[in-house]
């Protein structure tokens, strides 16, 4: 996957780091014993999601053609073409 540069668009960063601020709230309401914060905390995961998927729909994703970038080439057909 590093040679593909999956989840380096806009959409995947923004989603992965809302996510991961839902995560930081319910974890804190978690350890506080408050079971509404930790189910806010829930939502904002989900919220994550949904906005990277949005962002992905507005063009802000990963492309959906594998051949666009050019870490998906092998040697051979590099090779190849020159």
């Amino acid at each position: 996957m590093a040679g593909s540069s999956h989840g380096h668009t806009p959409a995947a960063w923004t989603g992965v780091i809302i996510a991961f601020i839902g995560f930081c709230i319910a974890g804190a309401y978690m350890v506080m014993a408050e079971p509404l914060g930790f189910w806010a905390g829930m939502v904002v995961v989900v919220l994550g999601g949904v906005v990277g998927m949005v962002m992905r729909s507005m063009g802000l994703g990963q492309p959906k053609t594998s051949e666009a970038h050019p870490a998906n080439t092998t040697r051979s057909a590099v090779s190849a073409d020159a």
